[in-house]
């Protein structure tokens, strides 16, 4: 979602891959001498109002955001702000307030897996966000006293790369399933456009328009063959972490008080 003006509309499915410009396909011969920066900095989400989330990780991420669905493909999203340009979870020195949970779309990065041969070839190789200020030279890196961790030793993956390629793997398997999922819910049209007024502890009222949501009344009335076909697709926990999200917009107005304060 985005916030303009004291209203919110949703971000573009297809602007995503959100945070990266720059990804290059990982080979020893380009990036031998390059590692990770070995230190938690979650900086490049300070304008991210809205992150990606898969279906895995909602029960742990309803406890801190609301969850909703926005553009053209319903894509599920945690709200991180209520304002366009605004992360409320990340502080001036780049740290996530805790104890909130830091979704995998933000833990993957600067990591992603992409097409390797370009123009849909289908094939996908680990690539790295050379963007990053996390991927360094480790020469330089060394010379500063920070510790890196390096992408090869010799033409080798270390376990470092190893560790990425596994945890971008198994976020393909997670999106994709989430993506059949979102799919079988829109088929038994339980998607409502909604709008939502938040007020402030400080007495700002916001519109937030343009999401979508899981219509309870439309999924309560569902017949048993349609909710048994959600329920062997595994989209029930889906529906049910997204409606129990809405208690944590209060989380959400607590956590701007807490900026301001």
């Amino acid at each position: 979602m985005t916030a303009e003006n004291g209203k919110a509309t949703a971000q573009a499915a297809d602007a995503l891959p959100l945070f990266y410009t720059n990804p290059e396909a990982m080979n020893p011969d380009r990036h031998g001498s390059l590692g990770l920066a070995a230190r938690a900095d979650f900086s490049f989400t300070r304008a991210a109002h809205a992150l990606p989330v898969v279906t895995g990780e909602m029960p742990a991420a309803m406890r801190s955001y609301p969850i909703v669905f926005v553009g053209p493909a319903n894509q599920p999203v945690v709200i991180t702000g209520l304002r366009q340009g605004e992360n409320l979870f990340v502080d001036k020195d780049g740290q996530w307030a805790k104890p909130h949970y830091v979704p995998a779309y933000v833990r993957r990065y600067p990591f992603i897996l992409a097409d390797d041969g370009g123009q849909g070839s289908g094939r996908l190789a680990l690539c790295v966000d050379r963007a990053s200020d996390r991927v360094v030279e480790q020469v330089v890196a060394a010379a500063r006293g920070d510790k890196v961790l390096p992408f090869f030793a010799g033409t080798e993956a270390t376990e470092a790369t190893k560790q990425a390629l596994a945890f971008c793997n198994q976020y393909q398997m997670d999106f994709a399933a989430t993506r059949a999922m979102v799919d079988k819910i829109d088929a038994h049209g339980l998607f409502a456009e909604r709008r939502s007024t938040v007020t402030l502890e400080n007495g700002e009222v916001l519109n937030l328009t343009d999401f979508k949501i899981i219509d309870e009344d439309a999924f309560n009335k569902l017949g048993d063959e349609a909710f048994l076909d959600l329920r062997k697709s595994g989209a029930l926990t889906l529906v049910y972490c997204h409606l129990a999200s809405t208690n944590s917009w209060s989380s959400l107005i607590h956590q701007a008080a807490l900026q301001k304060a």
